[in-house]
């Protein structure tokens, strides 16, 4: 992904999908918290329902998610898999968000369409 660093935006947006797809790769909790997790050190999927405390099946789904993107790999062993984060540049990309997070203090867990807060018209049209 080339982004201008001098203040201007792309012509186009060719490279931003992916960045996008990153980012929502990693957009969900559930997947973030594994990978905080993975940033420590391997792990197999019963580790991470434990620690996690959800279902195995729904752990095991995000997984394969973040294996899909290439973000986690497996390396099995016997009849277990161990998972570990598979591009150590991930937690380079934490730490910046940390950093950021910082700097914007609560804005971003305020934002009106992505805060903490803030739920998908669907589910608000549900109730």
């Amino acid at each position: 992904m080339a982004i201008n660093s001098m203040g201007g935006c792309p012509a186009t947006t060719t490279g931003l999908d992916a960045a996008a797809a990153l980012f929502h790769s990693l957009s969900d909790n559930t997947r973030l918290a594994i990978v905080r997790r993975l940033a420590g050190g391997e792990a197999r999927v019963a580790d991470l329902v434990a620690q996690l405390g959800l279902a195995q099946s729904t752990v095991s789904a995000h997984v394969a998610c973040l294996r899909d993107c290439n973000l986690v790999q497996g390396r099995p062993e016997g009849r277990q898999v161990f998972y570990s984060l598979a591009r150590p540049e991930l937690l380079d990309l934490l730490a910046s968000a940390e950093v950021l997070l910082a700097a914007t203090g609560n804005a971003v867990a305020l934002c009106p369409n992505y805060g903490t807060d803030s739920r998908p018209a669907a589910e608000a049209r549900d109730e």
